[in-house]
């Protein structure tokens, strides 16, 4: 084999090379009929279809290449055999494709087919035909994201020969467990298998462990339920598993013995528990781990060391307790790391600071403590770093000004301290969001004549101990998002301020400082305006269209709302509570895309907005403490989703607004203080109020018996905690932002920022209903305050208020209650205010728990009570156990009160009298049922007297 053997080698090649050209194959004149034919199918959209990127430009289609006087296989998009010239594969992906493609399409006229890709087109919702079965040496079918629907047709199995089926991004589309099971079965050589987003809304067959050839598995966002296999994760040759957003989805890994080629390994979202065993550690080729949004717990294993290939790991969003093992020495090839969300504590290894690839850190949201490993600050490539809401103390080190290719600092609601000038960051060219909020700081704005933050978009100096506005805020033009709330910062807005992203800042955050004045808005894309909690004066001033979200309360401002927010048609946020604003509420308010109105605390006049429009998806509409008038809007039934009403402290007349029941998701209705009249009417709708919590109709004119019907449906009010705090919300909320209000707590009026979910109160004072307390109440068990004071109700006391056991203030007082004070109430050890006063009550006060605290003020005005906290002392005869633990046996004691009974109505001595006959001729049954009342003998003797007498005056 010399030089001359090569040179003959190479003169081949180059006659090969020459001759190929000429002797391949051209495309037949049936397959580029059939192409044409196929191309007749579809219109072309102009709009770059989504996830093709900028590969094409926008007016770019594959088939319009597509000439009859050219080779078909010259065409883009199509591929031939070139010694055959048979037509083996047709890539028409983002080809902006818009139409269906029927059973007799020409395409399915190709038998030589081997690879078909038309994903990224839209296909119309249209079946997939099973004419795609007519291709028997197809290998690789990718019908991804183009807008298929129905179910995957079983004919789909007969593809014997597929090595990579791809129907993901088709959310319209199912596979029944059968179709699925053939494909298993028939596909003996399919390496990747990719239904992301098919409706496949069931258990994890335990047929798929049969896949042993698979390399790739996608079944994310499937809706699959159940537990997987544990199979599924020992498959010989699987190197990706993708099983994300199936929310329940759960399993558990291999404990022993699990050894896998597992490269990439994707399980967001879904609802795996427990611990994560060590064996995870055997995955040794595994380059990306992602266990987010899940429900682990345990502490991280120390075995995550022995990944030594892994670049992402990612295991946010879960119940991680304990400390951050020492895992990253090992980990050199890390470049993303997210641990945020956990309920990890103890300080940050020093380790870390050995991962010189890392360009992600996420460690935010967890109870870390210590300081920041100065290391951190050395890592050459890191872009990103969170260490938001933890525990962290000590300084901010200088050497963050070395990190040049840093994109993004978050190290808010920490306790870091010291002196921070901010220049140093203002070296960090690169640098797009600077968050220094809440923390112990003391901030020096002041900046190099030649330093600034050319790139800077988002900056968060609240609660920075700032006196006034950086003055380098004058050369932030790209600045996107701007927070120096919670400062010190007085006196008026500088005019400089509105050309700070005149062009792009679209939330801004001046709350909780001492601003006294502001005039304009100049900002055209503003979408957040948060200026809450200052001393503004004057009036709102013109607000611009783009805003979603709106909060002037807490201010001093004046003056009528102005008509600019009729122009906002993407607002869904105002609050423009506590202040002096005045008017009347525009019209358009009703009409609008509001999600949170409030109002309150302002002087408004006229009526509440009467046109409120089907489809609202109006929550919260808060417009207490007013000066309102006019009726309840019947309009208010359009909005569906209302969760809190509350038109408190206004002068609105009428009756009570029954239609409301059939708001389902209502939770708090306030109609208190205003001038409403009349008996509480029953809904029409069959279940009213079922979620209502917080129900406050005091100081009206209500009248006839309390709403017992609607007690009955009162279910949120039912069932103890186990309603409370529904999707992981404790409090009554929009986002971030809280319904507040003043309400009654335990007695005494106050402010909530916060509505708890799990405060339940019940509020019908200062009304004139009659009539007895219904014994229904006392299956409202989550009740926290319960107040029927200063009406005219008349009755007993029923014992089953023992059943609220939640139950922390009980006011009955200025009514007409009689009888004793159940010794049953001494089960409710949560009650901290009871006041029954000025009733006509009798008999012993109950002693116990409870009872003990309460003070002589409770039970004033009730001339028949004895015992302590009263200095008017119980007789020997008056006890406070239950009648149904005495014994009746004593001739005397059944004739000393149960004959008493009779003379309530025709004398005491006429009585006696009947008492005699009665021993001769047994009790009349209305007697008896009478006398098994739960109260005690002295107390029935007690009523009579007073009744006797009261006869005789």
């Amino acid at each position: 084999m010399g030089k001359r053997t090569w040179s003959f080698q190479i003169f081949c090649l180059l006659l090969l090379i020459l001759y190929l050209p000429i002797s391949a194959k051209l495309c037949s004149h049936y397959q580029t009929s059939m192409l044409l034919q196929f191309k007749q199918l579809f219109s072309f959209e102009t709009r770059q279809p989504s996830g093709c990127g900028r590969l094409q430009s926008d007016s770019y289609s594959k088939m319009i290449s597509w000439k009859e006087e050219k080779d078909c296989c010259s065409w883009d998009g199509v591929t031939c055999d070139m010694m055959t010239g048979h037509v083996t594969g047709l890539d028409l992906s983002c080809s902006r494709l818009h139409g269906s493609i029927p059973s007799d399409s020409s395409l399915f006229s190709l038998p030589h087919l081997q690879i078909l890709n038309l994903a990224f087109n839209d296909f119309n919702y249209s079946y997939i035909s099973p004419g795609f079965t007519r291709f028997p040496n197809l290998a690789h079918l990718n019908l991804s994201v183009s807008s298929f629907s129905g179910q995957i047709p079983a004919e789909i199995s007969h593809l014997s020969k597929l090595v990579s089926l791809d129907l993901s991004g088709n959310s319209q589309l199912g596979l029944d467990t059968p179709v699925l099971k053939a494909l298993v079965q028939n596909l003996n050589e399919l390496q990747e298998l990719v239904l992301n987003s098919v409706d496949m809304s069931y258990e994890v067959p335990s047929f798929l462990t049969n896949l042993s050839s698979l390399t790739s598995l996608d079944l994310g966002n499937c809706g699959l339920q159940g537990s997987i296999p544990e199979n599924i994760f020992r498959l010989p040759n699987l190197q990706n598993l993708i099983l994300s957003y199936n929310k329940n989805l759960t399993s558990v890994f291999p404990k022993v013995n699990w050894s896998s080629p597992l490269r990439f390994m994707d399980l967001y979202g879904c609802n795996f528990m427990g611990s994560i065993p060590a064996s995870l550690g055997n995955l040794s080729q595994l380059t990306y781990l992602d266990l987010s949004y899940n429900n682990f717990s345990g502490h991280i294993p120390s075995t995550l060391s022995n990944l030594q290939q892994l670049r992402h790991l990612d295991l946010s969003n879960n119940k991680f307790t304990g400390q951050i093992p020492c895992i990253f020495a090992n980990l050199t090839q890390l470049s993303f790391l997210d641990f945020s969300n956990n309920q990890l504590n103890g300080p940050i290894p020093s380790s870390v600071s050995r991962l010189h690839s890392l360009v992600t850190k996420y460690l935010s949201y967890n109870s870390l403590n210590g300081t920041i490993p100065s290391g951190l600050f050395t890592s050459p490539l890191l872009e990103s770093i969170d260490l938001r809401n933890n525990q962290l103390t000590g300084s901010i080190s200088n050497s963050i000004s070395e990190l040049v290719n840093l994109i993004d600092l978050s190290l808010s609601s920490n306790n870091l301290s010291g002196n921070v000038e901010l220049y140093m960051f203002a070296e960090l060219k690169n640098l797009l969001g600077l968050d220094l909020s809440h923390n112990s700081l003391s901030l020096s704005t002041v900046l190099p004549v030649n330093s600034s933050f050319p790139n800077l978009s988002m900056l968060s100096l609240s609660s920075c101990n700032i006196s006034e506005f950086p003055d380098f805020l004058r050369t932030q033009h790209r600045l996107q998002i701007l927070d120096l709330s919670d400062n010190q910062i007085r006196g008026g807005i500088p005019n400089w301020i509105w050309n700070v992203g005149k062009d792009t800042l679209n939330h801004l955050n001046l709350s909780h400082n001492f601003l006294t004045g502001i005039e304009l808005l100049p900002w055209k894309n503003l979408r957040y305006l948060d200026l809450r909690s200052n001393s503004l004066k004057g009036s709102i001033p013109f607000l611009p269209p783009s805003l979603n979200f709106i909060s002037v309360s807490n201010n001093k401002l004046s003056g009528e709302i102005p008509l600019s927010f009729c122009n906002m048609n993407s607002i869904f946020y105002v609050n423009l509570s506590n202040n002096s604003l005045n008017g009347m509420i525009p019209p358009c308010l009703a009409n609008s895309s509001l999600w949170f109105l409030d109002m309150r605390m302002n002087n408004f006049h006229g009526s509440i907005p009467q046109t409120f429009s089907k489809g609202s998806r109006l929550t919260i509409l808060n417009l207490n403490d007013n000066q309102l008038e006019g009726s309840v809007p019947l309009s208010l039934v359009n909005c569906s989703f209302l969760e809190v009403l509350d038109v408190g402290n206004n002068r609105i007349n009428g009756t009570f607004p029954a239609w409301l029941g059939a708001l389902s998701e209502l939770q708090v209705l306030i109609l208190r203080s205003n001038r409403f009249h009349g008996p509480i009417t029953y809904s029409v709708t069959r279940f009213p109020f079922p979620k209502l919590r917080i129900l406050y109709l005091s100081n009206n004119e209500f009248t006839g018996v309390l709403p017992t019907r609607y007690f009955q449906n009162f279910q949120a009010m039912m069932h103890g905690n186990n309603n409370s705090a529904e999707g992981g919300n404790m409090y009554i909320n929009y986002g971030n932002e809280y319904y507040s209000a003043i309400l009654t707590v335990k007695g005494v009026n106050m402010e909530m920022e916060k509505v708890l979910n799990i405060f339940t109160t019940i509020d019908l004072s200062g009304n004139k209903f009659q009539g007895r307390i219904p014994e229904v109440v006392g299956k409202l068990n989550s009740l926290k305050g319960l107040n029927f004071s200063h009406n005219k109700l008349t009755g007993l006391i029923p014992y089953s208020l023992e059943n609220l056991t939640q139950l922390e203030s009980l006011d009955l007082s200025s009514n007409k209650v009689a009888g004793e004070i159940p010794w049953q109430l001494t089960s409710l050890n949560f009650l901290q205010v009871l006041n029954l006063s000025q009733n006509q009550l009798v008999g012993p006060i109950p002693q116990g728990k409870q009872f003990h605290t309460f003070s002589s003020d409770s039970y004033n005005g009730n001339m028949g009570l004895c015992g302590f906290p009263l200095s008017e002392k119980c007789s020997n005869d008056e006890v406070t156990e239950p009648i149904q633990d005495r014994e009746e046996d004593d001739t005397w004691s059944l004739f000393d009160w149960k004959m008493a009974v009779m003379g309530y109505g025709s004398g005491f001595v006429i009585g006696l009298s009947m008492g005699y006959s009665v021993f001769a001729t047994g009790w009349p049954k209305w007697i008896v049922r009478m006398v098994e009342r739960k109260q005690s003998r002295n107390t029935v003797i007690r009523m009579l007297i007073q009744g006797a007498r009261g006869r005789r005056n």
